[in-house]
């Protein structure tokens, strides 16, 4: 007997699918980066994720760049309360190293957030956060205002760095090349660097992010902003 095909499903017996928002779809773009990777958070993708049209994103997200700057709103989120104890210069360096550990933990995102413009709630409450701890100090305001920046492009800069050099293949070997050709200097055309060949390769990421961190403090501290 030949089996009866079976009956098209109305439409209004499917099960409806959630409405969209943005809120909803910055999620979704946030699972897709922890499991695939910022190069996989696309407005396609997305929209295959959702099962819908990448055309309907646009209502709620203008393009990728400012999915990748909402993703990592999203992730600042993540980031803990200011520590209760310490120093506010101390206070100011957890931050900002719980910060670079945020990216650390996403590599993609890391590079995507050296030219990423977020502008959600997490990063007015990380701006905030940096303001208030300067001001603690001390610090006058329009010096701050401005150090704020200084001190993100560090710390976004030094986790950039880092997770590209984990990521590439030939990591160790062009970091060799390097370690050898600054020993190998010649003290004749490059005294500098001669003397200086330890201290040039010395140190941790973290170490020379800490270290960065309280150079740029004590710099925005003493350096008045142009009138």
């Amino acid at each position: 007997m030949t089996p009866r095909p079976e009956t098209p499903r109305s439409r209004r017996e499917r099960p409806a699918k959630p409405a969209l928002t943005r809120e909803g779809i910055v999620g979704a773009a946030v699972a897709i980066l922890r499991t695939e990777g910022l190069q996989k958070v696309t407005m396609r993708r997305l929209a295959q994720e959702l099962d819908t049209g990448p055309a309907s994103l646009y209502v709620y997200v203008r393009n990728t760049a400012e999915l990748h700057a909402a993703v990592l709103d999203e992730l600042l989120g993540t980031i803990g309360p200011v520590p209760a104890k310490g120093s506010w210069r101390a206070q100011l360096e957890k931050v900002l190293s719980a910060y670079t550990a945020m990216l650390f933990e996403h590599p993609s995102l890391a590079r995507a957030a050296l030219s990423a413009r977020p502008s959600g709630p997490h990063y007015l409450n990380l701006i905030e956060t940096l303001l208030t701890l300067l001001a603690a100090g001390g610090i006058p305001p329009a010096q701050a205002a401005w150090g704020v920046d200084l001190l993100l492009q560090h710390a976004t800069a030094t986790a950039a760095e880092h997770t590209a050099n984990d990521q590439s293949a030939t990591a160790q070997e062009d970091w060799d090349a390097v370690s050898r050709a600054v020993r190998e200097a010649s003290a004749r055309t490059h005294p500098n660097i001669a003397a200086l060949a330890g201290p040039l390769l010395s140190g941790s990421p973290e170490a020379r992010l800490s270290w960065g961190i309280r150079a740029l403090i004590n710099g925005i501290e003493r350096t008045a902003v142009p009138e």
